[in-house]
């Protein structure tokens, strides 16, 4: 599947946009990993300095699917590094937005994926398991929901409550 580009999907969709149906993320993330554009339907965690559920969620089969981790916006510790980075593509997931940091940086710009992050912090997180999967989140100013689409490109970051097309 092409990937649909962001600015495009704006013009096209200006209605979902005027309804909240269409949100656009602030452009506080950073690009890393090899895939530059990426989307797919939203899975969706809440956890603080903690990855041991991004874990769980990412041996999981993606199918195409993007993780989106609401990490509470710290800059304290990475919540994805390479392994995770290696575990999603083999896994099959398109991308990972983070709001919060990852690390290893040149590993993961070596998968094809798709990372979007705050930032990148060279400290592991803690390993307690504290964390909710499924949840709204709220990142990047919007609100996101377990079953949103995601679009991501150079341009930024789009989430609609239901696939787009142009």
């Amino acid at each position: 599947m092409g990937e649909l580009a962001t600015a495009e999907l704006c013009d096209t969709n200006g209605a979902l946009l005027a309804s909240g149906d269409l949100r656009v993320l602030q452009p506080v993330f950073k690009r890393y990993g090899n895939r530059g554009s990426f989307s797919g339907p939203v899975v969706t965690l809440k956890v603080f300095e903690d990855n041991v559920l991004v874990r769980e969620m990412l041996e999981s089969r993606g199918e195409g699917r993007v993780l989106v981790i609401d990490g509470g916006g710290s800059m304290r510790c990475a919540l994805v590094g390479g392994n995770l980075g290696q575990l999603a593509q083999n896994m099959g997931w398109s991308g990972v937005v983070v709001n919060g940091c990852i690390r290893d940086v040149d590993e993961i710009n070596g998968c094809d994926i798709g990372v979007r992050a705050l930032a990148s912090h060279p400290v592991k997180s803690n390993k307690r398991g504290a964390g909710e999967k499924h949840v709204s989140v709220h990142v990047g100013g919007t609100l996101i929901r377990d079953g949103d689409w995601l679009y991501a490109d150079s341009d930024g970051i789009l989430v609609s409550s239901s696939e787009l097309s142009v």
